[in-house]
């Protein structure tokens, strides 16, 4: 269920970033005032949220310590988010919420993985 729900939340983080970064010029405007480093950092990350997701499927043991780096790049980034807001840096609401979002998705997923038993076991294999 974990693994299903990281890889379709990856594969909607991508195509989504992508739209904006590289194809749908409706996309772009859509987006309004997008973040440029916040939407670079989610598009790539995406990647990783897919490699972690496949690690849940196949109970690798590095599967912890990616989540936990996903979880705190993606706080790091929205404390850069925050600073940018509070220097008077043009944002959307939605993109502040995401971030928060994300962050919290992954700090449980972090937390879930963490405490996974099966993963630990596998650990010593």
């Amino acid at each position: 269920m974990l693994a299903a729900f990281l890889i379709l939340f990856g594969l909607l983080t991508i195509k989504e970033g992508g739209s904006v970064l590289f194809f749908d010029s409706t996309a772009k405007a859509e987006a309004g005032n997008y973040v440029p480093f916040v939407l670079w950092f989610n598009f790539l990350a995406g990647f990783f949220y897919i490699a972690a997701s496949i690690g849940v499927f196949i109970s690798a043991i590095w599967t912890r310590r990616l989540s936990l780096v996903i979880a705190g790049s993606s706080a790091v980034i929205l404390a850069a988010l925050l600073v940018y807001i509070l220097t008077g840096g043009l944002y959307e609401t939605r993109t502040l919420i995401a971030m928060t979002l994300r962050v919290t998705i992954w700090t449980f997923a972090s937390y879930l993985l963490t405490e996974n038993k099966h993963l630990q076991q596998r650990s010593h294999t």
